[in-house]
């Protein structure tokens, strides 16, 4: 009898220590996606330069320093569609140093 208990606890803690291996993979997972994302923040997309934020007639954009992309956040392409009643060619006339 003693052998078949032992056996049960060795099976116990197998499978504890297969969740605990699962848990900690997959936290090791998440983390290692965070740090990627992290790394990804705030970069440009095409040449990897750093954006900066820049405001242009109350919309933020995002301008990188090294290629001078310029860059959208979602909801701000629909702000400049509104702004169009207000004059949006003289916003993109300055963004790119152009005067109408």
């Amino acid at each position: 009898m003693k052998e078949g208990h032992s056996r049960n606890e060795e099976e116990y803690f197998a499978k504890m220590d297969a969740e605990l291996i699962k848990e900690r993979r997959s936290a090791l997972d998440m983390a290692r996606a965070k740090m990627e994302r992290a790394s990804h923040f705030m970069k440009c997309p095409r040449c990897g330069g750093s954006l900066k934020e820049i405001a242009h007639h109350n919309v933020k954009v995002d301008q990188c320093a090294d290629c001078k992309g310029v860059w959208l956040d979602a909801g701000e392409l629909e702000l400049l569609e509104h702004a169009h009643e207000s004059g949006v060619t003289r916003f993109f006339s300055s963004m790119f140093g152009r005067h109408p």
